[in-house]
């Protein structure tokens, strides 16, 4: 399978992941979904690594806070879906990890994608006259600055631990981390057969299978390659909302996610090698 197509498939299976979450809110709430992604993911990472528990003073902090950033964007992100559709708040949440390559870059070319990226988010709430949830937009921009923290914590992560030994860890410290807010909330429900079958949909789908592809395809792939395809993950994201959710789009707004995912494209391709990156 070449690479292209390993990409295309991991952002295909996030976002139908995503999808499958939203039909589980209904049994179990946006927590609830959250708490059993994270619990179930962690359980499979931690069966395929088999991580040691013996965790150095270097090795801690990075692990805490590394399950705690991916408790708080996945809490903010589900939160986000309950109120606008799963193209807009993907295409918001994609501003945290553009910001994060604009700022390392320093280049002023870098500030014009910025500033097309941010005339895309802006268009892309303009365009629903005024009947986008507010405070959903407020989630999805909690759930992008969660991801900008992510990516400099993923670093050092992977230069602490080694294979996927911190990353098991840190899920399940993001699954301890929601478990008592998944049970305050969803109660019973969350333990329903329906739930746990569509929750360990969610974490195959959202977490274990992606991460698999994506470890695959950067083998084959360099990174800024790796980075142009995964500057589609918007322009999916509305297309699954829209096959799946059947949640249809204005043109304005599809024009809108296009602009983002120009901008991604565009500050991942025009990156140096010796600029700084985070």
């Amino acid at each position: 399978m070449p690479p292209p197509a390993l990409v295309l498939a991991s952002i295909v299976s996030v976002q139908v992941g995503a999808a499958l979450a939203e039909q589980l809110f209904g049994l179990t709430g946006a927590v609830g979904a959250v708490t059993l992604r994270l619990v179930f993911a962690a359980a499979v990472l931690l069966v395929v690594w088999r991580p040691s528990l013996r965790i150095t003073r270097q090795e801690l902090p990075v692990i805490l806070g590394f399950g705690l950033v991916l408790a708080v964007m996945n809490l903010c992100f589900y939160q986000a879906l309950t109120r606008i559709p799963l193209g807009v708040t993907v295409t918001i949440e994609f501003v945290g990890p553009l910001a994060v390559s604009v700022i390392g870059a320093r280049r002023w070319l870098h500030g014009l994608w910025a500033l097309l990226a941010a005339i895309g988010v802006f268009a892309l709430t303009e365009a629903s006259g005024g009947h986008i949830d507010l405070i959903g937009v407020l989630f999805a921009l909690a759930a992008a600055t969660c991801w900008g923290i992510y990516i400099p914590l993923s670093a050092a992560l992977g230069a602490r631990t080694s294979g996927g030994r911190g990353l098991a860890l840190a899920m399940a410290v993001g699954g301890l981390i929601t478990l008592p807010l998944g049970v305050a909330t969803a109660g019973p429900a969350m333990f329903s057969p329906a739930a746990l079958a569509a929750g360990f949909g969610v974490a195959l789908l959202s977490s274990a299978l992606p991460y698999s592809i994506e470890l695959e395809a950067l083998r084959r792939i360099p990174p800024r390659v790796f980075g142009i395809l995964m500057s589609l993950e918007p322009a999916v994201a509305a297309l699954v909302g829209l096959v799946v959710l059947g949640q249809g789009l204005r043109p304005t707004q599809w024009v809108a996610i296009a602009c983002v995912v120009i901008a991604s494209a565009g500050a991942t391709r025009t990156q140096r090698d010796g600029d700084q990156r985070v």
